[in-house]
């Protein structure tokens, strides 16, 4: 980057670290962008004129009398219809060789939206499986995480959501992708032919991981831009929330910060909540809905990044795999959409909300038959159907491969009642049951 005249340099450095540098300054705002010794660095902290540095690739090599110019500005992103499409880096630069994007600069990272302007969330937002859909079904504005274990496919179900999902942008983060992954995001949106809706904002494990924390503010820009000044109903995908906070903890302990539980910074919470809570329906018909993958440490859920994400998201979509049938399922009784009583049975089919609950404690009776086969007692009848069934609602219903619209879903759902019970073990009204049940 070019320094322009007028501009202050400074060359006494007074602290280095391994990802931040110190140095007395005035006139420096926070999160304001510089350059060390032409390497890219943010704000971090401001203690009366003493200013600390993160610098984005590191600090290996930069001496003490390093120059430092202050740039006078936050990173940025320039907003146009331009950036449907594309894959950008951390900084909004255009990684697939395309041209340099044209639009208005905003900077990335400001303040959530002001609660007067925010709608009571009542869209559907449908995606196609039947684990989410039919279960835990997504409503526009919502902020909802999947907890996965490392070694599941999740970024295969995200792929799916985006490319399944009915709404009119889809933005991913990606942070600590693979080269693989991202290539695998990459060809996945290329060959569906939806590449026209989708943007991408990149950060692989081959970039520092500092530059992780950029991502999200970048996604939520964009996504800003479509939904407040299109009025574009905006779906965020962000993967992965542990690599995002485990590079918040890489700065706060090189900064020296005392750790809070599982050496996460103290901030974690609020770091958290800034991303999540620019979740929002607006009155004019925009939305922007976030769904975050948060990856489980041996699946421990009390770690403080899923702690804390539940605490904030409303709700979880929990994957695991069935040994039953060999694949991975959302788990009806650890998935949870707080919001999902504004749209079933309003904007889904009548049957849906009676239909959604029998199925899952027809499931939690297969679950009781099972750990009573495991003891060695004898099985009823009814439990041997209820084994039965809950196979075939993992292999028909569950599966994150499973692709249907809600109504397909439920007629799936009554055939399964019909095939394996009597209506009084279904146990659903009996309006529905003379409208529905596959005679």
């Amino acid at each position: 980057m070019e320094t322009k005249a007028f501009q202050k340099i400074y060359t006494k450095i007074t602290r280095i670290t391994k990802a931040t540098c110190s140095l007395r300054a005035t006139g420096v705002g926070n999160e304001e962008l510089a350059t060390v010794d032409s390497r890219l660095a943010q704000v971090v902290k401001i203690q009366g004129d003493e200013v600390t540095l993160q610098v984005f690739s590191g600090t290996e090599g930069i001496p003490t009398d390093a120059e430092v110019v202050f740039l006078k500005k936050s990173p940025t992103l320039k907003v146009s219809e331009q950036l449907a499409g594309r894959f950008f880096n951390s900084f909004g630069e255009p990684i697939d060789g395309g041209p340099t994007v044209e639009g208005e600069e905003r900077e990335i990272g400001g303040p959530s939206v002001n609660p007067v302007r925010r709608k009571q969330p009542s869209e559907l937002i449908a995606t196609g499986i039947a684990g989410i859909d039919l279960n835990n079904t997504l409503v526009s504005g919502q902020k909802i995480p999947f907890f996965a274990d490392p070694d599941q496919p999740f970024n295969q179900v995200m792929a799916t959501v985006a490319l399944r999902a009915q709404t009119d942008k889809i933005i991913l983060g990606g942070m600590g992708l693979t080269n693989d992954d991202y290539l695998y995001f990459k060809n996945t949106f290329s060959n569906a032919g939806a590449l026209n809706r989708i943007i991408s904002f990149v950060n692989t494990t081959e970039d520092p991981p500092v530059e992780r924390l950029l991502i999200p503010d970048m996604a939520l820009t964009a996504a800003e831009y479509f939904a407040v000044d299109k009025n574009e109903r905006v779906l965020v995908l962000l993967t992965d929330m542990t690599s995002y906070a485990d590079a918040l903890s890489i700065v706060s302990n090189r900064m020296d910060q005392i750790p809070s539980k599982d050496s996460m910074p103290g901030s974690l919470y609020s770091d958290l909540a800034k991303i999540y809570e620019k979740a929002v329906q607006f009155p004019e018909g925009g939305s922007i809905t976030i769904i975050a993958v948060t990856t489980l440490s041996g699946g421990d859920i009390t770690h403080s990044i899923p702690d804390n994400t539940g605490y904030i998201t409303e709700g979880q979509l929990f994957l695991r795999r069935d040994s039953d049938i060999g694949k991975v399922i959302v788990d009806p009784f650890r998935s949870l959409s707080r919001l999902k009583q504004l749209v079933i049975g309003k904007k889904t089919r009548e049957d849906h909300p009676q239909v959604m609950n029998a199925a899952v404690r027809l499931y939690a009776d297969a679950a009781n038959a099972k750990t009573k086969l495991e003891n060695g007692f004898d099985l009823t009848d009814y439990d041997e159907r209820a084994l039965a069934y809950a196979k075939d609602y993992a292999e028909h219903l569950m599966a994150i491969d499973v692709n249907l619209n809600t109504d397909q879903m439920l007629d799936v759902a009554w055939d399964l009642f019909g095939k394996h019970f009597t209506p009084t073990e279904v146990n659903i009204r009996q309006d529905l049951v003379n409208k529905y049940w596959k005679k």
